[in-house]
């Protein structure tokens, strides 16, 4: 599945590109839902989205989480598995302290103790104690939550949110309002997506709307321990984005293993790239704005803006992964310009896939 070889680092300027098979092992993809999602933080939703909805499921690796703010403010998170026969929780109607299983109707604190047992009263030596949920650890920065499945984790949140908070300075993350989640479904391994996001080389090849938007000269890349930036200055003149001022910038985060953060003025928005199989993802656009800033016009125009670049990215994420499987082609190399931030995430993937297998 993974040779030695190919796990070696070396620097850019005399690197090759992981293999092609890499993008669409159905041995690789099984090793990273089993171990490298559940061995990594990673990113969830915001606090403010639970403004609109009770509680948040999605699946990390293998394992479904449910996320939900209880009486006290607390974000709780919990495998999103009843104890009784692996049915899925909900939080109660009406209710912020008690999860309900859909299935039989088994009831847990936010605690995840297991309270109410339905037409339980003959079984023999049962202790409810013995059926308490699987609780998980919360992360929060800026109203952004991170959760991990395991207590050893190959990435460090923390670091990683300091140093992004280091950077952006006044901006506050948790104030921005959630609009909507959108999702795409894409024919492509996860990491396809990911490595496209990482560059600007393509820009103004793929997104020639874009690249009027955007100043390509002062287009850079920033490389960190867990994460890598890449930011641009807007061309002068007006835009939904701005007004080409030195301040108006776009800042675009890339947390490992599969979230991305694209800040541009009063406006937020999160990427996260949700492994289906190992030739095919979902990427969530969920959008925060500054309401102060953004009328419903406003909004409707970023969104239609995203949608058509995503479209662009969707469409050559699509024809990258036909050409990856082709019998011609084994592996590339970096634009050392260009590429840095596809080359940083290859190497985290190299390291990861290195701790994983060395178990």
């Amino acid at each position: 599945m993974i040779s030695k070889d190919d796990l070696n680092i070396v620097p850019i300027e005399r690197a090759f590109t992981i293999p092609a098979n890499w993008y669409f092992s159905s041995e690789l993809y099984q090793l990273e839902q089993l171990q490298l999602f559940s061995g990594n933080w990673i990113y969830v939703g915001h606090r403010n989205q639970l403004k609109k909805t009770s509680s948040l499921t999605l699946q990390i690796g293998k394992e479904p989480i449910i996320v939900f703010e209880n009486k006290s403010g607390e974000i709780k998170a919990f495998i999103n598995v009843c104890r009784h026969r692996g049915g899925p929780l909900c939080l109660r109607r009406g209710s912020k302290d008690v999860l309900q299983c859909q299935y039989h109707g088994w009831t847990y604190t936010s605690e995840g103790d297991l309270r109410g047992v339905p037409e339980f009263d003959r079984v023999e030596l049962f202790d409810k104690s013995d059926f308490k949920l699987v609780e998980l650890d919360v992360f929060e920065w800026s109203g952004l939550l991170f959760i991990r499945t395991q207590s050893d984790t190959f990435n460090d949140i923390k670091q990683t949110c300091a140093h992004i908070q280091s950077e952006i300075g006044s901006i506050d993350l948790s104030r921005f309002e959630f609009s909507e989640r959108v999702s795409y479904p894409i024919h492509c391994n996860w990491k396809v997506y990911i490595d496209n996001y990482l560059e600007g080389y393509h820009i103004p090849h793929v997104h020639p709307e874009l690249n009027k938007l955007l100043d390509y000269r002062t287009y850079r890349t920033k490389t960190a321990a867990f994460h890598s930036l890449q930011y641009s200055q807007f061309k002068e003149g007006d835009s939904i984005y701005g007004s080409g001022n030195a301040d108006d910038q776009a800042f675009y985060y890339f947390l490992y293993p599969n979230c991305m953060l694209n800040i541009l003025p009063s406006r937020l928005q999160v990427n996260i790239v949700e492994p289906v199989d190992e030739q095919h993802c979902i990427v969530h656009f969920d959008y925060f704005y500054d309401r102060a800033e953004y009328d419903d016009a406003r909004i409707l125009a970023d969104k239609n803006y995203s949608e058509f670049v995503q479209k662009e990215d969707e469409d050559i994420c699509e024809q990258v992964q036909k050409g990856l499987q082709s019998q011609t082609y084994h592996q590339g190399r970096f634009s050392v310009k260009q590429e840095q931030g596809v080359y940083h995430f290859q190497s985290l993937l190299k390291q990861n896939y290195s701790k994983l297998l060395s178990r």
